[in-house]
């Protein structure tokens, strides 16, 4: 289907995470190259620091998140651009009272998570 609706397409909880939800708004049964997700990240959640096998590609839609990316420590916020390469360390942490929620473009290749112990 070429055209679907943004809330006909269901929440997945993120278990390594607090908080967070996603939805695969694209996948690979739909697109052979590039997935498309959405993540909502609560007030009070985040993700820890993990890496990923693949690259990801963001736009911020709304909210507040501290994000890191290997060493670099920023503030994210509505229409800002975050790129992770893949194997990079990063995490997220809501601030204020409104969710934290963007798109993630990624390959459609296998995607291995791993928590980074701290």
């Amino acid at each position: 289907m070429p055209v679907k609706k943004i809330d006909e397409v269901p929440k997945e909880e993120v278990t390594a995470g607090t908080k967070t939800t996603k939805q695969v708004l694209i996948g690979s049964k739909e697109a052979p190259n590039f997935a498309m997700r959405k993540f909502t990240i609560l007030p009070g959640g985040g993700m820890p620091m993990h890496t990923n096998t693949v690259e990801h590609e963001q736009l911020v839609l709304n909210g507040n998140a501290d994000v890191v990316i290997g060493k670099d420590k920023f503030v994210a916020k509505k229409d800002d651009v975050v790129f992770i390469p893949a194997g990079v360390p990063h995490s997220y942490s809501t601030l204020g009272e409104e969710p934290f929620e963007f798109l993630c473009v990624v390959p459609n290749k296998e995607d291995v998570v791993e928590i980074v112990k701290e």
